[in-house]
Protein backbone atom coordinates (compact mmCIF):
# COMPACT_ATOMS: atom_id res chain seq x y z
CA UNK A 1 0.00 0.00 0.00
CA UNK A 2 1.41 3.26 -0.47
CA UNK A 3 0.01 6.43 1.73
CA UNK A 4 0.85 10.45 1.86
CA UNK A 5 3.08 11.09 4.83
CA UNK A 6 0.30 12.06 6.69
CA UNK A 7 -1.73 8.95 6.28
CA UNK A 8 1.53 7.48 7.91
CA UNK A 9 2.26 9.42 10.61
CA UNK A 10 -1.78 8.99 11.31
CA UNK A 11 -1.23 5.17 11.24
CA UNK A 12 1.47 5.53 13.34
CA UNK A 13 0.36 7.32 15.96
CA UNK A 14 -2.77 5.17 16.18
CA UNK A 15 -0.34 1.88 17.22
CA UNK A 16 -2.25 2.23 20.49
CA UNK A 17 -6.01 3.26 20.96
CA UNK A 18 -6.76 7.58 21.16
CA UNK A 19 -10.04 9.46 21.56
CA UNK A 20 -10.47 11.21 17.96
CA UNK A 21 -9.68 14.62 19.84
CA UNK A 22 -5.71 13.22 21.04
CA UNK A 23 -5.55 12.72 16.98
CA UNK A 24 -6.69 16.37 15.79
CA UNK A 25 -4.64 17.28 19.13
CA UNK A 26 -1.62 15.51 17.68
CA UNK A 27 -2.56 17.35 13.84
CA UNK A 28 -3.20 20.65 15.16
CA UNK A 29 -2.42 21.85 11.62
CA UNK A 30 -4.96 19.54 9.58
CA UNK A 31 -8.63 20.93 9.35
CA UNK A 32 -10.52 18.72 12.02
CA UNK A 33 -13.48 18.28 9.28
CA UNK A 34 -10.94 16.75 6.66
CA UNK A 35 -9.55 14.98 9.30
CA UNK A 36 -12.52 13.45 10.42
CA UNK A 37 -13.24 12.29 6.48
CA UNK A 38 -9.84 10.96 6.64
CA UNK A 39 -10.16 8.84 9.74
CA UNK A 40 -13.72 7.94 8.76
CA UNK A 41 -12.20 6.25 5.47
CA UNK A 42 -9.39 4.58 7.17
CA UNK A 43 -12.13 2.97 9.54
CA UNK A 44 -13.97 2.02 6.58
CA UNK A 45 -11.17 0.10 4.76
CA UNK A 46 -10.15 -1.57 7.99
CA UNK A 47 -6.97 0.15 8.55
CA UNK A 48 -8.16 1.54 11.73
CA UNK A 49 -10.35 -0.02 14.79
CA UNK A 50 -13.06 1.38 16.83
CA UNK A 51 -13.00 0.42 20.43
CA UNK A 52 -16.93 0.63 20.96
CA UNK A 53 -17.85 -1.47 17.88
CA UNK A 54 -17.05 -5.52 17.53
CA UNK A 55 -13.82 -6.37 15.69
CA UNK A 56 -14.19 -7.88 11.69
CA UNK A 57 -13.95 -11.72 11.95
CA UNK A 58 -10.40 -11.36 9.46
CA UNK A 59 -9.20 -9.25 12.61
CA UNK A 60 -9.96 -11.38 15.17
CA UNK A 61 -8.47 -14.23 13.12
CA UNK A 62 -5.11 -12.56 12.49
CA UNK A 63 -4.83 -11.91 16.25
CA UNK A 64 -3.21 -15.52 16.29
CA UNK A 65 -0.77 -14.20 13.73
CA UNK A 66 0.97 -11.87 15.64
CA UNK A 67 3.64 -13.15 16.31
CA UNK A 68 4.59 -13.79 12.80
CA UNK A 69 3.48 -9.99 11.61
CA UNK A 70 4.24 -8.03 9.55
CA UNK A 71 6.24 -9.98 7.46
CA UNK A 72 4.30 -13.60 7.17
CA UNK A 73 0.74 -11.94 7.45
CA UNK A 74 1.85 -9.19 4.86
CA UNK A 75 3.17 -11.86 2.66
CA UNK A 76 -0.17 -14.17 3.02
CA UNK A 77 -2.50 -11.38 2.69
CA UNK A 78 -0.85 -9.45 -0.21
CA UNK A 79 -0.23 -12.26 -2.23
CA UNK A 80 -3.84 -13.65 -2.98
CA UNK A 81 -6.30 -12.91 -5.16
CA UNK A 82 -4.36 -12.24 -8.84
CA UNK A 83 -5.33 -11.35 -11.63
CA UNK A 84 -4.19 -13.69 -14.00
CA UNK A 85 -3.62 -13.04 -17.40
CA UNK A 86 -4.30 -15.70 -20.36
CA UNK A 87 -1.38 -17.84 -21.69
CA UNK A 88 -0.96 -15.63 -25.05
CA UNK A 89 -0.48 -12.49 -23.09
CA UNK A 90 2.12 -14.46 -20.83
CA UNK A 91 3.79 -15.57 -23.98
CA UNK A 92 3.80 -12.03 -25.32
CA UNK A 93 5.51 -10.58 -22.42
CA UNK A 94 7.98 -13.70 -21.62
CA UNK A 95 8.88 -12.65 -25.96
CA UNK A 96 9.16 -9.31 -24.87
CA UNK A 97 10.82 -9.22 -22.29
CA UNK A 98 13.47 -11.84 -23.34
CA UNK A 99 14.18 -9.30 -26.12
CA UNK A 100 15.65 -7.02 -23.37
CA UNK A 101 16.67 -9.15 -20.68
CA UNK A 102 18.33 -13.07 -21.59
CA UNK A 103 16.54 -15.71 -19.32
CA UNK A 104 18.81 -16.61 -16.45
CA UNK A 105 20.79 -19.96 -17.07
CA UNK A 106 18.84 -23.25 -15.82
CA UNK A 107 22.00 -24.29 -14.46
CA UNK A 108 24.79 -23.12 -12.17
CA UNK A 109 28.91 -23.85 -13.27
CA UNK A 110 32.01 -22.97 -11.60
CA UNK A 111 34.59 -21.69 -13.83
CA UNK A 112 37.62 -23.44 -13.82
CA UNK A 113 36.56 -26.02 -10.44
CA UNK A 114 38.11 -29.16 -10.92
CA UNK A 115 35.15 -31.45 -12.25
CA UNK A 116 34.73 -34.77 -11.45
CA UNK A 117 32.71 -37.04 -13.88
CA UNK A 118 30.34 -39.58 -12.00
CA UNK A 119 29.27 -42.83 -12.87
CA UNK A 120 26.05 -43.34 -14.65
CA UNK A 121 22.79 -43.04 -12.48
CA UNK A 122 20.64 -45.94 -11.53
CA UNK A 123 17.86 -45.26 -14.05
CA UNK A 124 16.32 -48.76 -14.15
CA UNK A 125 13.13 -49.92 -11.85
CA UNK A 126 9.87 -49.37 -10.78
CA UNK A 127 10.78 -46.07 -8.74
CA UNK A 128 13.15 -44.55 -11.52
CA UNK A 129 10.45 -44.87 -13.79
CA UNK A 130 7.61 -42.95 -11.99
CA UNK A 131 10.31 -40.45 -11.22
CA UNK A 132 10.75 -40.00 -14.99
CA UNK A 133 7.46 -40.03 -16.19
CA UNK A 134 5.93 -37.41 -13.94
CA UNK A 135 4.31 -34.56 -15.80
CA UNK A 136 2.01 -32.11 -15.60
CA UNK A 137 -1.29 -33.65 -18.22
CA UNK A 138 -4.04 -30.70 -19.41
CA UNK A 139 -5.78 -33.41 -21.13
CA UNK A 140 -7.99 -36.32 -20.03
CA UNK A 141 -10.12 -38.62 -20.98
CA UNK A 142 -13.86 -38.85 -20.38
CA UNK A 143 -13.51 -42.36 -18.77
CA UNK A 144 -13.54 -41.45 -15.00
CA UNK A 145 -10.72 -42.42 -12.30
CA UNK A 146 -12.47 -45.11 -9.86
CA UNK A 147 -12.81 -44.34 -6.26
CA UNK A 148 -10.36 -47.42 -5.66
CA UNK A 149 -7.76 -44.92 -7.12
CA UNK A 150 -8.68 -41.66 -5.77
CA UNK A 151 -8.55 -43.60 -2.04
CA UNK A 152 -4.78 -44.87 -2.79
CA UNK A 153 -3.94 -41.65 -3.77
CA UNK A 154 -5.12 -39.82 -0.90
CA UNK A 155 -3.75 -42.16 1.65
CA UNK A 156 -0.46 -42.18 0.10
CA UNK A 157 -0.63 -38.31 -0.11
CA UNK A 158 -1.98 -37.27 3.28
CA UNK A 159 -2.93 -40.37 5.27
CA UNK A 160 -2.16 -40.70 8.62
CA UNK A 161 0.70 -43.62 8.87
CA UNK A 162 1.34 -43.64 12.51
CA UNK A 163 0.73 -41.64 15.73
CA UNK A 164 3.68 -40.61 18.02
CA UNK A 165 3.78 -38.94 21.67
CA UNK A 166 5.66 -35.64 21.35
CA UNK A 167 8.02 -33.43 24.11
CA UNK A 168 4.99 -32.49 25.59
CA UNK A 169 3.09 -35.71 25.68
CA UNK A 170 0.75 -34.58 22.78
CA UNK A 171 -0.21 -37.40 20.29
CA UNK A 172 1.43 -36.40 16.69
CA UNK A 173 0.66 -38.05 13.10
CA UNK A 174 3.11 -39.20 10.91
CA UNK A 175 2.55 -39.23 7.14
CA UNK A 176 4.46 -39.89 4.15
CA UNK A 177 5.76 -36.53 4.00
CA UNK A 178 8.34 -34.45 6.29
CA UNK A 179 6.40 -32.12 8.45
CA UNK A 180 8.21 -29.82 10.83
CA UNK A 181 7.84 -30.52 13.86
CA UNK A 182 5.46 -33.24 13.19
CA UNK A 183 2.62 -29.97 12.87
CA UNK A 184 1.12 -31.56 9.99
CA UNK A 185 -0.90 -27.97 8.93
CA UNK A 186 -1.78 -29.56 5.59
CA UNK A 187 -5.51 -30.64 4.58
CA UNK A 188 -6.81 -32.27 1.52
CA UNK A 189 -10.49 -31.11 -0.21
CA UNK A 190 -12.05 -33.07 -2.85
CA UNK A 191 -13.86 -31.48 -5.39
CA UNK A 192 -15.16 -35.27 -7.19
CA UNK A 193 -16.50 -34.65 -10.63
CA UNK A 194 -16.65 -37.93 -12.53
CA UNK A 195 -14.85 -40.39 -9.94
CA UNK A 196 -17.24 -43.85 -10.69
CA UNK A 197 -18.20 -44.94 -7.16
CA UNK A 198 -18.47 -41.30 -5.69
CA UNK A 199 -21.53 -39.10 -5.94
CA UNK A 200 -20.10 -35.83 -7.44
CA UNK A 201 -19.62 -33.23 -4.80
CA UNK A 202 -17.47 -31.04 -2.28
CA UNK A 203 -15.51 -33.42 0.19
CA UNK A 204 -13.24 -32.52 2.94
CA UNK A 205 -10.69 -35.74 3.68
CA UNK A 206 -10.61 -37.03 7.05
CA UNK A 207 -6.76 -38.22 6.84
CA UNK A 208 -7.21 -40.02 10.42
CA UNK A 209 -10.36 -42.19 9.00
CA UNK A 210 -9.22 -42.38 5.69
CA UNK A 211 -12.49 -41.20 5.16
CA UNK A 212 -14.42 -38.30 2.83
CA UNK A 213 -16.53 -36.18 4.73
CA UNK A 214 -19.25 -34.51 2.16
CA UNK A 215 -19.61 -30.57 2.34
CA UNK A 216 -22.78 -28.17 1.17
CA UNK A 217 -22.94 -27.31 -1.99
CA UNK A 218 -23.29 -28.51 -6.06
CA UNK A 219 -19.83 -28.37 -8.14
CA UNK A 220 -19.47 -28.97 -11.81
CA UNK A 221 -16.91 -28.17 -14.19
CA UNK A 222 -18.04 -24.77 -14.53
CA UNK A 223 -16.87 -24.01 -11.17
CA UNK A 224 -12.98 -25.74 -11.96
CA UNK A 225 -12.83 -22.82 -14.69
CA UNK A 226 -13.93 -20.72 -11.71
CA UNK A 227 -11.15 -22.00 -9.61
CA UNK A 228 -8.21 -22.07 -11.81
CA UNK A 229 -8.47 -18.69 -13.28
CA UNK A 230 -7.33 -18.51 -17.25
CA UNK A 231 -6.75 -22.43 -17.28
CA UNK A 232 -9.70 -24.00 -18.74
CA UNK A 233 -8.22 -26.82 -19.57
CA UNK A 234 -8.59 -28.53 -16.36
CA UNK A 235 -12.06 -28.76 -16.39
CA UNK A 236 -11.97 -31.76 -18.14
CA UNK A 237 -10.37 -33.52 -14.48
CA UNK A 238 -11.90 -36.22 -13.08
CA UNK A 239 -11.10 -34.55 -9.35
CA UNK A 240 -9.79 -31.20 -8.39
CA UNK A 241 -7.80 -31.66 -4.73
CA UNK A 242 -7.00 -28.33 -2.77
CA UNK A 243 -4.06 -28.27 -0.19
CA UNK A 244 -5.01 -25.76 2.72
CA UNK A 245 -3.09 -24.44 5.80
CA UNK A 246 -4.34 -24.97 9.36
CA UNK A 247 -1.91 -22.07 10.29
CA UNK A 248 -2.78 -22.76 14.10
CA UNK A 249 -1.20 -26.19 14.35
CA UNK A 250 2.59 -24.37 13.12
CA UNK A 251 1.48 -20.77 15.18
CA UNK A 252 1.42 -23.50 18.46
CA UNK A 253 4.73 -24.66 18.76
CA UNK A 254 6.79 -21.56 16.16
CA UNK A 255 6.52 -17.60 17.00
CA UNK A 256 8.41 -16.78 14.05
CA UNK A 257 7.73 -15.82 10.85
CA UNK A 258 10.08 -18.12 9.36
CA UNK A 259 7.77 -20.85 9.56
CA UNK A 260 5.66 -19.33 7.33
CA UNK A 261 8.41 -21.19 4.74
CA UNK A 262 7.85 -24.62 6.07
CA UNK A 263 3.93 -24.29 5.64
CA UNK A 264 4.47 -23.54 1.79
CA UNK A 265 7.18 -26.17 1.34
CA UNK A 266 5.15 -29.07 3.37
CA UNK A 267 1.99 -27.73 0.85
CA UNK A 268 4.96 -28.76 -2.41
CA UNK A 269 5.88 -31.87 -0.11
CA UNK A 270 2.27 -33.08 -0.50
CA UNK A 271 1.59 -32.13 -3.92
CA UNK A 272 4.52 -33.84 -5.66
CA UNK A 273 3.51 -37.10 -3.64
CA UNK A 274 -0.17 -36.70 -5.21
CA UNK A 275 1.40 -36.54 -8.84
CA UNK A 276 3.99 -38.87 -8.85
CA UNK A 277 1.32 -41.74 -7.14
CA UNK A 278 -1.20 -40.37 -9.98
CA UNK A 279 1.55 -41.35 -12.70
CA UNK A 280 2.44 -44.54 -10.37
CA UNK A 281 -1.40 -45.55 -11.16
CA UNK A 282 -1.18 -44.89 -14.80
CA UNK A 283 -3.43 -41.23 -14.13
CA UNK A 284 -2.88 -38.13 -15.62
CA UNK A 285 -2.24 -35.59 -12.90
CA UNK A 286 -1.80 -31.52 -12.77
CA UNK A 287 -0.66 -28.97 -10.29
CA UNK A 288 -1.27 -25.13 -10.05
CA UNK A 289 -0.69 -22.29 -8.25
CA UNK A 290 -2.49 -19.87 -10.03
CA UNK A 291 -6.02 -19.99 -7.96
CA UNK A 292 -8.92 -17.61 -7.21
CA UNK A 293 -7.87 -17.95 -3.82
CA UNK A 294 -11.12 -16.37 -2.36
CA UNK A 295 -13.71 -18.25 -3.96
CA UNK A 296 -11.94 -21.64 -3.05
CA UNK A 297 -11.97 -20.50 0.05
CA UNK A 298 -15.60 -20.01 0.03
CA UNK A 299 -16.90 -22.79 -1.80
CA UNK A 300 -14.59 -24.79 0.93
CA UNK A 301 -16.22 -22.71 3.72
CA UNK A 302 -12.81 -21.60 5.64
CA UNK A 303 -11.80 -18.04 6.30
CA UNK A 304 -8.39 -18.05 3.93
CA UNK A 305 -6.84 -16.95 7.68
CA UNK A 306 -6.76 -19.57 10.32
CA UNK A 307 -6.88 -22.03 7.24
CA UNK A 308 -6.27 -20.72 3.60
CA UNK A 309 -6.02 -22.75 0.39
CA UNK A 310 -2.18 -22.75 -0.89
CA UNK A 311 -1.86 -25.25 -4.06
CA UNK A 312 -4.42 -27.59 -5.96
CA UNK A 313 -3.52 -30.69 -8.01
CA UNK A 314 -5.57 -32.91 -10.24
CA UNK A 315 -6.03 -36.24 -11.91
CA UNK A 316 -7.98 -37.40 -14.68
CA UNK A 317 -7.52 -40.85 -16.78
CA UNK A 318 -4.95 -40.25 -19.79
CA UNK A 319 -6.55 -40.14 -23.18
CA UNK A 320 -5.97 -43.08 -25.31
CA UNK A 321 -3.31 -42.30 -28.97
CA UNK A 322 -1.61 -39.14 -26.89
CA UNK A 323 1.67 -39.46 -25.46
CA UNK A 324 3.02 -36.51 -23.01
CA UNK A 325 6.35 -35.01 -25.21
CA UNK A 326 8.46 -31.77 -23.77
CA UNK A 327 6.95 -28.26 -26.01
CA UNK A 328 8.49 -28.24 -29.98
CA UNK A 329 11.22 -26.26 -30.01
CA UNK A 330 10.31 -23.30 -32.65
CA UNK A 331 14.08 -21.99 -32.90
CA UNK A 332 13.11 -18.41 -33.46
CA UNK A 333 11.13 -19.26 -36.46
CA UNK A 334 6.57 -18.24 -36.32
CA UNK A 335 5.13 -21.34 -35.10
CA UNK A 336 3.11 -23.86 -37.69
CA UNK A 337 -0.71 -23.98 -37.51
CA UNK A 338 0.06 -27.49 -35.78
CA UNK A 339 2.62 -25.81 -33.71
CA UNK A 340 -0.17 -23.15 -32.83
CA UNK A 341 -2.74 -25.80 -32.18
CA UNK A 342 -0.13 -27.61 -29.67
CA UNK A 343 0.51 -24.07 -27.40
CA UNK A 344 -2.83 -23.97 -26.61
CA UNK A 345 -1.67 -26.94 -24.67
CA UNK A 346 1.34 -26.19 -23.22
CA UNK A 347 2.97 -29.26 -22.25
CA UNK A 348 1.13 -31.58 -24.89
CA UNK A 349 2.05 -32.61 -28.25
CA UNK A 350 -0.38 -34.91 -30.16
CA UNK A 351 1.11 -36.81 -33.20
CA UNK A 352 -0.75 -36.57 -36.31
CA UNK A 353 -1.67 -39.99 -36.90
CA UNK A 354 -4.00 -39.74 -33.86
CA UNK A 355 -5.62 -36.20 -35.21
CA UNK A 356 -8.87 -37.85 -36.66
Amino acid sequence: MAGSPIVCEILDYLNDWRTAGQLFAFKSLVNPRLLQVLLDKLVKTSYVEREDRAARGGDVAMTAWREWNPAAGFFHNSTKDLRYAGLRTIERVTRERARVTPMPPSVKRYAGAPRVTLPPAQTGGEFPRVLLERRTWRRFARAPVDVQSLSTLLHLTAGVQAWVIGPADQKVALKTSPSGGARQPIELYVVALNVQGLRKGLYHYAADRHALERLPGRVDARDVQRYFPQQWWYKGASAVIFFTAVFGRVQWRYAHARAYRTVLIEAGHFCQTFCLTATWLGLAPFCSMALADSEIERDLGIDGIGESVLYAAGVGTRPRGIAWKPPAAHRGHPPTLEQEEELKVPGLIISRRHRR
